[in-house]
């Protein structure tokens, strides 16, 4: 499963920008990686996790702005197109970089 967290939060005033560094450090702490600007994915075992995962992003996420979860599986996620550009096969970005002990 796949965690999808897709943001648009406002960096006028030097706290908007301040909660915007500090969250999306948290989401990069918490195994996230960045698809597109303001667009982090992060690989799960199951539901389970991925809704667990979306409940702490809830927790830090800041009161202003406008941000989105959604619970994707791999095959899913493996079957996205794309239109314009290439896609990132880098094992960060892969199941490959996922184990189980």
């Amino acid at each position: 499963m796949r965690l999808m967290v897709m943001f648009d939060l406002p960096t006028i005033t030097s706290n908007d920008r301040r909660n915007y560094r500090q969250f999306r450090k948290k989401l990069l702490t918490d195994g996230f990686i960045m698809m597109q600007e303001s667009i982090y994915t992060c690989l799960t075992v199951d539901g389970q996790s991925a809704n667990l995962l979306k409940k702490k992003v809830a927790l830090y996420a800041p009161s202003k702005g406008l941000i989105q979860a959604m619970v994707i599986t791999e095959k899913q996620f493996s079957k996205m197109e794309y239109i314009s550009g290439i896609k990132d096969t880098s094992p960060a970005n892969s199941s490959e970089r996922f184990i189980v002990l």
